[in-house]
């Protein structure tokens, strides 16, 4: 109603426009029955006829009890009383599923069932058209570089194999909601130094800045969203943030628990004495 003063526009044409651009036509009725428009009933009952009109889906909220209504929230005079109650039968009429409706309801609850029974087996398992793709215990070549020794320092390149398993599950439990692409990168960076400090063949002095390879990083982060275990997150954010954020996948959660969750150890029972 607040559009009618800065338009000279009919009303009623106002109204049916913005009824048209609506998905949904919400009716809430509590005690009042309304302005009366020109044809004798209300704006109210005007707009609710002209949705079922146009076929628009209509959702009805109707007081349980309007005679427990204040009297100043209700209707004043028994004509507007009886209007009211004659609106709020023609709503429920209206409102009653048919036999065709009914179908409908049923034939959408069983496809709910069925869309809820693919997300749990999505969930479990990978997407299809992974299956020729290097994933699980299959190794990955890749490629650092760092820093050692005293002054002055020297640059090492070198290369040390992984399981795609295990390089998903050095990073997943960052994007368990979500990571910015730079924080991702400096967790390879972390997963590549924790490897090499692990490697007794590497005898180096002072070793520092571990790098993952940039373009390996790149190769990672494609296969990953490939295998259906990353996605890019799509929350909303301030227009100065112009990073990329990265989070898990349904399937991605789900492959990161069962590769980290930590199993508990077989109970041994012995002899009783």
């Amino acid at each position: 109603m607040e559009l009618f003063p800065a338009a000279n526009e009919n009303q009623w044409l106002i109204i049916k426009r913005v009824i048209d651009d609506c998905d949904y036509y919400v009716l809430i009725i509590g005690g009042r029955y309304g302005s009366i428009g020109l044809e004798g009933i209300s704006y109210t009952e005007m707009e609710y006829r002209y949705a079922l009109s146009i076929d628009k889906p209509t959702i009805a909220f109707l007081h349980k009890d309007p005679g427990l209504i204040p009297a100043n929230k209700s209707e004043e005079s028994e004509v507007g009383r009886e209007k009211l109650r004659a609106f709020r039968a023609l709503i429920r009429a209206n409102e009653l599923p048919d036999r065709a409706a009914t179908f409908e309801l049923l034939r959408l609850r069983k496809q709910v069932d069925e869309l809820e029974t693919e997300l749990r087996r999505v969930r479990t398992t990978a997407p299809q058209g992974t299956e020729n793709l290097a994933q699980g215990a299959e190794e990955f070549t890749i490629r650092y570089s760092l820093t050692f020794g005293l002054y002055p320092r020297e640059n090492l390149s070198a290369t040390f194999k992984a399981a795609w398993n295990n390089i998903f599950a050095a990073v997943a439990p960052l994007m368990i909601h979500e990571v910015s692409e730079k924080r991702l990168k400096s967790a390879f960076d972390d997963f590549v130094e924790a490897r090499i400090r692990e490697d007794a063949e590497q005898d180096l002095e002072d070793p520092r800045d571990f790098r993952i390879d940039e373009s390996d990083f790149q190769t990672i982060k494609i296969q990953l969203r490939a295998l259906g275990l990353i996605t890019r997150s799509e929350k909303t954010r301030s227009v100065k943030d112009v990073d990329t954020y990265w989070t898990l996948t349904q399937y991605g959660d789900d492959l990161m628990t069962r590769l980290r969750a930590i199993k508990r150890s077989p109970i041994l029972i012995g002899p009783q004495l």
